[in-house]
């Protein structure tokens, strides 16, 4: 339409430049016409360069603070699903308010449960990063509570204090030059099993698996593959020195949280 709508007005424009004398009120007629064709055409292509832009840069900024706050009940009991109940029941779980997450239950076997929310994301590449809609359950064991959390917390707080995404990233690397994060240590795991969850607008809930953190400098003693491809062992995306001085390996497992079989579809 854009294209053959400026070719035709080109014709029209041409033609009335023909038009002499007594056909002066045609030729202002089909001037009219013409440059009538030609805003409709540049309109038209107009509109269509801003929806190819929209499709690559859907979320360019973050979305009023209340579509990523959730009712507190339902926040608790969705981040409980993270890991089975074994682990969840007796788990200390976070929820997140307005000045970033606080705990809302306390418990008793050094477990953490929350719910991510998509500013956790890669800083490059990440057309989802101010996304309301994702919803990451997450239950960090022991050692990934003091160390894998605190990152969690830290970019919640700077996302909610109105840090646009270059903004929280130069905010990370300066708490990590002032070692304002602790090391990583052995052992850092999260349970991340939730059928409930919204990870990415490609593949909602994805599928369920184990998260292990080790430094950076370990990242290619696993053999990981990246995401989407059938590995056992998968390398996430985010963190990873960029700027986080940590690394996240993923593991598929077969069921989700709740005993249920996974489906096929990959993280």
């Amino acid at each position: 339409m854009t294209e053959d709508g400026l070719t035709f007005a080109a014709i029209l424009l041409r033609s009335a430049e023909g038009l002499q004398g007594e056909n002066h009120v045609k030729r202002n007629t089909v001037e009219v016409i013409a440059l009538g064709l030609f805003a409709s055409a540049l309109a038209l292509g107009a509109a269509r360069q801003a929806r190819a832009q929209d499709s690559k840069n859907p979320y360019p900024s973050m979305a009023p603070l209340e579509q990523y706050l959730m009712d507190r009940n339902a926040e608790i009991t969705l981040a409980r699903t993270a890991a089975p109940p074994s682990v969840s029941n007796d788990a200390t779980v976070m929820v997140l308010g307005k000045q970033g997450y606080e705990i809302a239950v306390e418990g008793k076997n050094g477990f953490v449960c929350l719910v991510e929310r998509a500013w956790n994301g890669p800083f490059e590449g990440d057309p989802g990063f101010w996304n309301p809609k994702n919803r990451g359950p997450d239950c960090y064991n022991p050692p990934a509570a003091r160390t894998v959390l605190p990152i969690i917390l830290m970019r919640a707080k700077f996302a909610l204090a109105g840090q646009s995404k270059d903004e929280i990233r130069q905010s990370m690397k300066a708490a990590i030059e002032k070692k304002e994060l602790p090391e990583s240590e052995p052992g850092a795991m999260a349970y991340m099993l939730s059928k409930q969850g919204y990870l990415n607008d490609r593949c909602g809930n994805c599928s369920p698996h184990l998260m292990f953190y080790v430094p950076v400098k370990d990242a290619h003693t696993w053999g990981a593959a990246p995401l989407g491809t059938d590995a056992p062992v998968l390398l996430a995306t985010h963190f990873n020195g960029a700027p986080e001085p940590v690394t996240e390996f993923l593991v598929p497992v077969s069921e989700w949280s709740d005993g249920t079989p996974a489906d096929d579809h990959a993280h």
